[in-house]
């Protein structure tokens, strides 16, 4: 089995300015289930417009915010008990997310490389650390709230299966292909 690791940069004023401080080309990490990335977590924004608004989130990648997005998407090979206990995870947190929080004060903790864990708050590359932790994956011996997007890069754990326009990825999944341009939503059907 396989769980999927998504790294995005959407040009967004807060992806921007978090990447001044990073230095990184992709600051926004999501994890999925399959390979299609039909549903993809994370913690971030709650509204599209409106980065202040964040928390537990499942995310659109077909959407507005996502439309231009540049990507780059690791696999890492899991057993059937470490899959479950993933998805048991997200599935309670999911279940219970009016109690979750965005944790802003986390990536000073990022940013000065000082631990700061909050009960029931995350941002969005500790969330999947965590997520990854439930199934007894760690990333770089770090605590979950000191990891980074570029952490999952580093790692030999993960293997990269695509880098470049998140777009242009899901064009190459399942049947009917969704591609958006401005407002408007094409279909483009397999030929």
């Amino acid at each position: 089995m396989e769980v999927y690791i998504v790294l995005t940069h959407t040009g967004t004023l807060f992806t921007r300015f978090i990447r001044l401080f990073t230095k990184q080309p992709l600051n926004h990490a999501s994890i999925a289930f399959t390979k299609e990335l039909d549903e993809t977590f994370s913690f971030g924004r709650k509204k599209p417009t409106n980065p202040f608004i964040g928390g537990f989130v499942k995310e659109d990648l077909k959407g507005q915010l996502f439309r231009n997005a540049d990507c780059a998407i690791y696999r890492c090979s899991i057993s059937r008990s470490q899959y479950e206990r993933m998805q048991r995870f997200v599935q309670a947190i999911e279940n219970n997310q009016c109690e979750y929080k965005y944790n802003f004060i986390g990536l000073l903790g990022v940013l000065f490389n000082r631990t700061i864990d909050l009960k029931k708050s995350y941002f969005c590359s500790q969330f999947v650390a965590a997520v990854l932790s439930n199934g007894g994956i760690t990333i770089k011996n770090k605590p979950e709230c000191l990891v980074k997007p570029s952490d999952f890069m580093d790692s030999h754990q993960f293997q990269m299966v695509y880098e470049g326009k998140l777009t242009r990825f899901l064009e190459q999944q399942g049947k009917n292909k969704e591609v958006l341009t401005g407002k408007k939503r094409f279909y483009l059907l397999p030929s």
